[in-house]
């Protein structure tokens, strides 16, 4: 307790200070993208949309079926989860260098994309639920947890699009390779 006091007043900013500069690192990066990324993600988003909601049941089609009606939320959770989708994707197309994608912002994406479907899903349509619970048990445990499985999403992939966009922000460092006469014994 008393590192992370010293710590926050060696670099004199709060922890609120220091979120609310990254965010404002992370709209410069939006700022700067090129129409390409914005299309990208719009499409992205769209076709993510598309893809959970024509199966889960929101968009109704011949080709499936929901036992349970949509809740009121898993609208809005399924729109915001779908914008954050095509934000992140999108991050990856035309990187600058010194911004490499990195693994575990990847897998934060791919993670809250996979929660959103179970969050917005029909809770006794879902074969994984019914194996693993029955199908009482997805309406007394399973149902239940639905919002709080779309606040879990979309706040993965809030996370994972303000770690790519700040690593877009930051200054690439030059490795600098010791040369003999740098090195002294």
């Amino acid at each position: 307790m008393q590192s992370e006091r010293t710590t926050a007043a060696v670099s004199g900013r709060s922890p609120v200070s220091r979120l609310a500069g990254s965010v404002v690192i992370a709209g410069g990066a939006l700022r700067r993208w090129p129409a390409r990324r914005w299309w990208i993600a719009l499409t992205t988003a769209v076709g993510t949309y598309l893809v959970i909601a024509i199966p889960t049941d929101l968009i109704d089609t011949p080709f499936f079926a929901r036992e349970i009606a949509p809740t009121t939320w898993s609208w809005p959770a399924l729109a915001v989860s779908s914008i954050l989708a095509g934000l992140v994707f999108a991050t990856y197309v035309a990187y600058p260098e010194g911004a490499a994608p990195s693994r575990s912002e990847g897998r934060l994406g791919l993670a809250g994309w996979m929660i959103t479907f179970f969050a917005v899903g029909c809770p006794v349509c879902n074969k994984i639920v019914l194996l693993a619970l029955g199908a009482s048990g997805a309406l007394q445990f399973f149902e239940p947890v639905q919002p709080y499985l779309a606040g879990a999403s979309i706040l993965l992939l809030g996370w994972a699009l303000h770690a790519r966009l700040t690593r877009e922000s930051s200054c690439a460092l030059n490795v600098v390779e010791p040369t003999k006469e740098s090195v002294t014994l």
